[in-house]
């Protein structure tokens, strides 16, 4: 939401450019530069996850791997309620846990016998991320996907087998479930686990494991449109914490770095922590996404209904990450029944409630702007389309401008105590 430079979007169509003003070119990138997929993500700005599988009826966050696909039971699940209190409260995707670490499946997968097709649900007929998918769709959110990696269930874990599996399952859901605008691959990789009966420990290298390269293949393959998401891309970043903020600063430009000297880095084996700020000099664009959920727990516990979030730290959390230039995706778990439960509702319509009676009313809607270089002195880079309500103009100011200002004139006397300034980054981030 908050980018600042000398190079300023507005939030008027872009009009037809004279031939006169073509000469003044715009001012030459700033790289790494976004791609149009990454350009979409950053539009999004807050969209929803779903964290729901066993483990919401086993009361765990991580299941080991044994649980009984009977144990999945939901009485009166409705994904379609989750994408419409979604959409009602202003997100513009979701995300499903699809399979999370316990290896349980959301949908039938015709490569294991761990999935919903072994549930009481629907008499095993059930496809929790088909429904999710078709209510997206008509309901127009986009619909990502969240497919774990490490898998406690499978007796291939930790050997090469399972990468066929993994990949698999991922052509499965990118190729059945309509478009998918992100992949989402979680860091936590190896450890103890059922593994088919085995219970033991199985510990992988991770920079190495998945083959990351031809892995990410597959959904640039199946699903151009798509971004994907880990550690260190190589669309979107990890902010580095689950506590629902960005730094300020937060470059989108960042360099991945591994965890111990020498070594290579990859999901789960990456210095994480310096994705909250990025890198002011970072060699690709890979900007930060914020995960944080609304209750204490990833996944759904009764005993934590009195803790949901308020509107109020929901508001904190949106400027402390939108407000940064990140995004914000806020997991909502569905409850055993398979609803949004109604605290979180609540909470949620008062988050909306707040950000609306915030931004309801632009101020500077009939207010002019004058600035102190405008660049090649043509208005397709003046300083009114700061004003004018469409990202795709921008003031701009002539190479070698480094201190140029622009002075707003309400026309009145007028409080406020909000500023939004966002910057056109389809030329690069420029400044802090």
């Amino acid at each position: 939401m908050i980018s600042r430079s000398f190079i300023l979007a507005g939030l008027l169509a872009c009009g037809v450019v004279h031939s006169a003003l073509a000469e003044v070119k715009p001012p030459e990138p700033v790289y790494p530069i976004p791609s149009e997929r990454q350009l979409a993500w950053h539009a999004l700005e807050y969209y929803g996850f779903f964290h729901f599988t066993i483990n919401t009826f086993t009361d765990k966050e991580w299941g080991y791997g044994d649980e009984n696909p009977e144990e999945f039971n939901p009485t009166a699940c409705d994904p379609r309620q989750w994408v419409e209190i979604a959409k009602e409260v202003g997100m513009k995707a979701v995300i499903p846990t699809c399979k999370h670490h316990d290896g349980f499946c959301l949908w039938p997968s015709k490569y294991t016998e761990h999935s919903v097709k072994n549930s009481p649900y629907k008499d095993g007929k059930g496809d929790i991320v088909g429904e999710v998918a078709r209510a997206c769709h008509d309901l127009g959110l986009k619909f990502g996907i969240y497919l774990s990696p490490w898998d406690r269930n499978h007796p291939e874990y930790g050997r090469p087998e399972y990468i066929d599996y993994f990949r698999n399952q991922l052509r499965e859901l990118l190729t059945e479930y309509g478009e998918v605008s992100e992949v989402w691959f979680d860091g936590a990789n190896g450890g103890d686990g059922y593994y088919g009966g085995a219970r033991e420990e199985r510990r992988i290298d991770r920079a190495t494991y998945y083959d990351w390269e031809n892995t990410w293949a597959i959904v640039r393959e199946l699903a151009p449109n798509a971004v994907l998401f880990s550690d260190v891309g190589p669309d979107i970043r990890w902010v580095g914490n689950e506590k629902g903020f960005a730094g300020d600063p937060c470059w989108h430009t960042y360099t991945p770095h591994p965890n111990e000297p020498g070594g290579q880095a990859a999901p789960g084996a990456s210095n994480y922590k310096e994705g909250v700020n990025g890198h002011v000099d970072g060699e690709y664009w890979l900007p930060a996404e914020v995960d944080v959920s609304i209750r204490p727990g990833w996944f759904y516990h009764e005993s934590q209904n009195d803790q949901v979030r308020s509107p109020e730290n929901l508001m904190e959390l949106y400027y402390q990450s939108v407000g940064r230039g990140a995004c914000l995706l806020l997991n909502v778990p569905p409850d055993d029944r398979g609803l949004i439960h109604e605290t979180d509702i609540a909470a949620l319509r008062g988050f909306k409630t707040l950000r609306d009676a915030t931004f309801k009313m632009d101020l500077a809607h009939d207010a002019t702007a004058k600035a102190s270089n405008v660049r090649g002195d043509v208005d397709t880079y003046a300083a009114s389309n700061v004003l004018d309500d469409d990202r795709s103009t921008y003031w701009a100011t002539d190479d070698g401008v480094t201190s140029g200002s622009i002075t707003v004139d309400f026309g009145k006397e007028t409080t406020f105590d909000h500023v939004v300034l966002q910057e056109y980054i389809e030329l690069g981030q420029r400044i802090l």
